[in-house]
């Protein structure tokens, strides 16, 4: 029977040297996520989470009242997303890869157990999602399938298969980088009705915009993911013919 998505190498993968647009891209990414660590992670470890709810710091009042088994999950999320943030651009340094290919090896470990211990806490953490059922689907579905990307990304590295192994670590980091893309979409939803000329008000524009972003702020990476992909030659996806 054949398959309703097959893997398909579009061209041969062959090693070009990173021009200016790629180190301008690869500069973004690592200064986002380095941004995002500092602004959204590092404030959990500076107070308890009673002290960031009365603050109204980020999820710090939705999982200040949840058992403390939930609350440790969220911290490993916490932990594990930071690490992973940080950690992939690392991956893609071409010239860490070639000059020192033991460190990108370790780093490599370290991120995908980052990767493991982030998306399980994510899972645990999803049904108490401020966003309801939308929040439970959407960063449910961007757990399971951080841990799908990740585990195919290793064995396909153990199989010594680099080509797979560098094409699922794009659509990993692409999933990791979620953890930016939705503080980048967020503000953008919640000014959307000023700029359509509809009445604003914080509460019910900020509920729209957070019931937007479980799925939002993850499938257009994806997207872009597997056009990277394709674009380098390496195995993608696509509807047979």
């Amino acid at each position: 029977m054949t398959r309703l998505i097959e893997p398909v190498r579009t061209a041969p993968s062959v090693a070009r040297p990173g021009g200016i647009r790629s180190r301008i891209g690869w500069t973004f990414v690592l200064l986002t996520a380095l941004a995002i660590v500092a602004y959204s992670a590092v404030p959990y470890f500076t107070a308890s989470l009673a002290d960031l709810a009365g603050q109204d710091v980020g999820l710090a009042p939705t999982y200040a009242a949840v058992p403390p088994f939930v609350q440790g999950a969220l911290y490993l999320h916490i932990v594990g997303g930071a690490t992973a943030l940080v950690a992939g651009p690392l991956q893609f340094w071409r010239g860490l890869r070639t000059r020192a290919p033991r460190v990108h090896r370790w780093i490599g470990r370290v991120y995908l157990v980052a990767v493991g211990i982030g998306a399980v806490g994510g899972l645990i953490i999803a049904p108490s999602s401020p966003a309801g059922y939308v929040g439970f689907f959407g960063f449910g579905a961007l757990a399971v399938l951080w841990l799908i990307t990740g585990w195919r990304a290793y064995r396909a590295i153990r199989r010594h298969d680099v080509p797979s192994h560098q094409a699922w670590m794009i659509r990993n980091y692409a999933l990791t980088y979620s953890g930016v893309m939705l503080r980048i979409w967020l503000p953008l939803l919640l000014m959307a009705p000023l700029l359509l000329g509809q009445p604003w008000e914080f509460d019910s524009a900020f509920a729209n915009a957070y019931a937007a972003v479980p799925f939002l702020c993850w499938l257009p990476n994806l997207v872009f993911a597997e056009w990277l992909i394709r674009r380098r030659g390496l195995p993608s996806y696509r509807l047979p013919v």
